[in-house]
């Protein structure tokens, strides 16, 4: 029997199986088609087999990070959640997802990594508080600036600037897809009946973030609540396929996660924590020579004369980094 694919993905809170949008959405697809996927939920994107999350590393050595991607490769592999849909069904599934993509998406983007109070207290804090170090010092700035050049890229503008009439055209976009699909989803279940599909995947995951996290400007979440169904829609998955993450991430604060940083191996942790400042103490030295902070100048009779410890400190200090 093959080796189930591995799925590495943003590890939850906030009573989610996952802080990331794409990777609910993979999780969810996966539930519904019953996909049986080795799960591996971190918090450092460079220990994924693609450098980022979600990546799904296949049992023939594969790496995937798209959902999208993931999801095509799953069907493949017999597990489709919309094998029941009729054509229509596909056509109107993809119509919606198109939809998001254009009017949700940059909202979002701009709710959760545009927004100061947000960014500051609310996203930047969590990457930077479960990253492991030094990587929760850079990682979180670079992740922001990718999510503005995704931002410029779906509203064709690379000159686009945050600002008070931006917000209120992103958000009046995005509340007006959540009605359309208030409207779809209507009294029943799933957006196709009794049984979920891949567009429900891609609702809940982008969805379930807005309504769960506690964001100091939660305007996307004061409409996604006046929804009844949407917010229920949500919830009820959470309850279905994910019953016990709000248990986990209550545990995941009290106790360190299986999945931790680089360092986490080494059994000292005054040795880990020398390693690190080693390593951020490199990073640092090596920005100052390159950019000419600092030089080093040649000296040939004086350095003779300096004394045996002195000599002996650079090579010992590029040694030790070595071997960080």
């Amino acid at each position: 029997m093959a080796a189930p694919d591995e799925l590495f993905c943003w590890e939850g809170d906030f009573g989610l199986p996952s802080v990331s949008p794409d990777c609910l959405v993979v999780l969810a697809y996966a539930q519904f088609a019953g996909a049986p996927l080795k799960l591996r939920k971190i918090c450092n994107p460079w220990r994924s087999p693609g450098g980022s999350l979600p990546s799904l590393r296949t049992n023939q050595k594969e790496t995937l990070s798209r959902p999208s991607d993931i999801i095509i490769h799953l069907r493949k592999q017999k597990y489709n959640a919309d094998f029941d849909l009729s054509a229509k069904e596909g056509a109107d599934s993809l119509a919606f997802i198109s939809l998001m993509e254009e009017k949700l998406v940059p909202a979002m983007i701009y709710t959760f990594w545009v927004e100061p109070k947000n960014y500051v207290d609310v996203t930047r804090r969590w990457y930077a508080e479960h990253m492991p170090f030094p990587l929760n010092f850079f990682l979180p700035g670079r992740m922001q600036r990718q999510q503005l050049e995704k931002l410029r890229l779906l509203r064709g503008d690379e000159l686009l600037e945050a600002g008070e009439e931006l917000e209120k055209e992103l958000y009046h976009d995005a509340t007006e897809c959540m009605n359309l699909l208030s409207q779809r989803l209507g009294s029943q279940k799933f957006f196709f009946g009794d049984s979920p599909s891949s567009l429900d995947a891609y609702v809940f995951g982008h969805l379930a973030p807005i309504l769960k996290t506690k964001l100091p400007n939660g305007r996307l979440q004061q409409h996604l609540k006046c929804l009844d169904n949407l917010s229920g829609f949500c919830t009820n998955i959470l309850l279905l396929y994910f019953p016990r993450d709000g248990r986990e991430s209550f545990s995941q604060k009290t106790s360190p996660p299986p999945e931790g940083g680089d360092f986490d191996h080494v059994p000292n942790k005054r040795r880990k924590q020398f390693l690190s400042a080693l390593v951020a103490l490199g990073a640092m030295l090596s920005y100052a020579l390159l950019t000419g902070m600092v030089s080093i100048e040649h000296i040939q009779q004086q350095a003779l004369e300096e004394p045996p410890d002195l000599q002996d400190m650079e090579p010992h200090e590029h040694q030790e980094q070595g071997d960080g």
